[in-house]
């Protein structure tokens, strides 16, 4: 039997989203910020040959070029204020949330509620100004080894790095911004954007192959069945759940006794959603990275790492699938869902697994649990991000989207309508009541009679 607010949910219609004022006005302030985004990425940094980065993107877009490109939005093919992109703030928030599971002060610090939250948030932020200056120094130094400098020097490397610094710091400012007064996660939106923005040109130029013969028809038709299939299995596994069976025992309350319950503590296959696809691809793309824009005078070390982990080799393929799975246990079991925190919430609150004691107990079975349903979770993890990769090296096709793309997509789009969902059903809720008052007040104004006046 579905519950009242199940039953309205499945009666919204989006035609209540222009009753929703507070909901457009969300809406129309987070499309504003995102086209301030992508404004951004056609600003150049100041100093570079436009003509030869033309050139060197060209030949390098079916290869790690593309990839860098469609992370960014096209801003690193440009050379925008935003070709650093938000990973480093990506990056710096993952990498301080996994120190506040193994450092002390941290983790105590986490648990002071929203003070504690806002001095993590400090930290993250100087952690992204130092990932941030450190790419940044790298990229310049790249770009002035890879010819594509007007007038390198030691003027070219310090406006290079306090633009893009500034520019990855203003994209944080725009995530925060979307995500407290718009609609959806800010960074993940920003991210969001930048892919779509690209697929359009990327799928022109497919199909312009297509046309010229280097394709085969087959192989298109292939391709977008592939990524039509990827999508629904995508779908279908972010919904994906094991619902653990939680009772409830029949309390007293002052002189009210209550009855025992139950309910469901739902885990889901993937906990940690994309981030193990994208720590996994910043890690792998941050030594890459600098040598792309060195073009012939890398290091011999460099070289080496180019030859057996550039994109589509073997090595790559299967460092790539052991950080996804790692990432996926790391930080599933100690940030997102924490067996220790979730016994000793239901042992506070009386509530226990059937046939489990509350306490160690009940920490060994959700850890059994949860490990065995990651297995699953980050293998479905790890094939989505390998199969467009082997399919895009084996068939040679001229653009990259792969399944980290995919899987930030369809992610990030679930979030969103479920965020929109949320607002209009408490639209509907607050139209309900006050309907429910108006009555109220009209049925005590016209059925009741007036009382005899006292003498």
């Amino acid at each position: 039997m579905a519950s009242a607010a199940e039953q309205m949910a499945a009666n919204l219609s989006w035609g209540a989203l222009g009753k929703a004022t507070d909901l457009r006005q969300r809406i129309f302030f987070t499309i504003g910020l995102l086209i301030v985004y992508r404004l951004g990425t056609y600003i150049p940094v100041p100093g570079i040959d436009g003509g030869a980065l033309r050139d060197f993107m060209e030949d390098a877009a079916a290869g790690l070029g593309g990839i860098l490109s469609m992370f960014t939005g096209g801003a690193l093919g440009r050379m925008g204020i935003f070709a650093l992109g938000i990973m480093p703030y990506i990056s710096a928030s993952i990498i301080v949330q996994l120190l506040a599971t193994m450092v002390p002060a941290l983790e105590q610090m986490k648990k002071e509620g929203e003070q504690g939250r806002k001095k993590i948030n400090q930290y993250t932020r100087y952690g992204t100004v130092a990932l941030a200056t450190f790419q940044a120094w790298g990229l310049a130094v790249s770009l002035e080894a890879g010819d594509l400098v007007t007038d390198p020097g030691l003027f070219f490397r310090l406006s290079c790095v306090i633009t893009l610094v500034g520019g990855t710091m203003f994209l944080m400012w725009l995530g925060e911004q979307i995500t407290a007064r718009g609609i959806g996660n800010g960074i993940s939106l920003i991210i969001f954007v930048g892919i779509v923005a690209e697929i359009p040109a990327a799928l022109a130029q497919f199909f312009s192959q297509g046309r010229a013969g280097t394709i085969s028809t087959p192989v298109i038709i292939g391709v977008i069945v592939m990524v039509i299939a990827v999508m629904a299995f995508v779908v279908f596994m972010e919904r994906a759940l094991r619902k653990i069976h939680i009772q409830y025992p029949r309390r007293q309350v002052g002189m009210k006794v209550y009855d025992g319950g139950s309910s469901h503590l739902p885990v889901k296959v993937n906990p940690s959603g994309v981030i193990p696809a994208i720590f996994a691809s910043s890690l792998l793309l941050l030594p890459t990275t600098i040598s792309t824009f060195s073009g012939q005078q890398t290091g011999p070390v460099m070289s080496t790492i180019l030859a057996y982990f550039g994109p589509g080799q073997p090595l790559y393929l299967l460092f790539f699938a052991g950080m996804i799975v790692f990432f996926a246990y790391f930080y599933s079991l100690n940030v997102s869902f924490k067996v220790e925190d979730v016994a000793e919430n239901l042992k506070n609150q009386n509530g226990f697994i059937p046939g489990i004691r509350p306490g160690k107990k009940t920490e060994e079975y959700l850890e059994y649990v949860v490990t065995r349903v990651l297995a699953l979770g980050s293998a479905y993890l790890a094939a989505v991000c390998l199969l467009p990769e082997i399919l895009r090296s084996q068939l040679a096709i001229p653009f990259y989207f792969g399944g980290t793309s995919l899987l930030i997509v369809v992610s990030v789009t679930m979030d969103t309508i479920n965020q929109i969902q949320s607002h209009l059903l408490a639209h509907q809720y607050e139209g309900l009541i006050e309907k429910s008052q108006l009555r109220g007040r009209k049925r005590g104004t016209t059925g009741a009679k007036k009382a005899p006046s006292r003498r």
